[in-house]
């Protein structure tokens, strides 16, 4: 029997705060010549995270499956903070911020679960795709719903000061 988080019906009043995934294991492909993860990678181990986010809400592939709806990114910034090398153990957490009639904004944490400590960010900005159109459309009310309680319970937390953040140099 699978858990509530491999089904997606994580009770509302349970929503993880925030959410935090299993750890992904770093592949030895990965690794570039400078002998860290390279930053392609990087999106790969937060998709992997992300991935156990969208099932825990509901809208995972399973959903995807059975209504012929999903996600589509639109909009990726990500911010490279620290190597994460191939013995490392890094995790996802990932936090709803926002969510209209068909797109959803959050962010994440790639954090190399040994040393505590945060590896990338990316915010992002999703949008609600009807896969037999390839068209973006309305989340259905029960999903929305859902996906509201999620970002009400990630509104306690403290506020990300780099969220909206712009590429510039420093000092300009």
């Amino acid at each position: 029997m699978s858990s509530p988080l491999e089904r997606g019906s994580i009770p509302l009043s349970q929503i993880p705060v925030p959410f935090v995934s299993t750890v992904i294991a770093i592949e030895p492909a990965w690794l570039d010549p400078n002998g860290h993860v390279n930053m392609a990678y990087f999106m790969v181990v937060s998709e992997r995270g992300l991935d156990q986010a969208w099932t825990a809400m509901g809208i995972g592939w399973e959903y995807a499956r059975e209504t012929g709806l999903s996600t589509f990114a639109a909009e990726v910034h990500t911010r490279y903070l620290r190597e994460l090398l191939g013995h490392d153990a890094p995790a996802v957490s990932f936090r709803a911020l926002a969510v209209d009639e068909k797109r959803l904004h959050g962010i994440s944490e790639i954090r190399n679960v040994a040393e505590d400590a945060v590896a990338a960010t990316t915010e992002q900005l999703w949008l609600h795709v009807d896969l037999s159109t390839r068209r973006v459309t309305p989340w259905p009310p029960d999903v929305r719903e859902r996906l509201e309680a999620w970002v009400d319970a990630h509104r306690r937390l403290e506020p990300i000061g780099w969220v909206g953040r712009r590429i510039e140099m420093p000092g300009r």
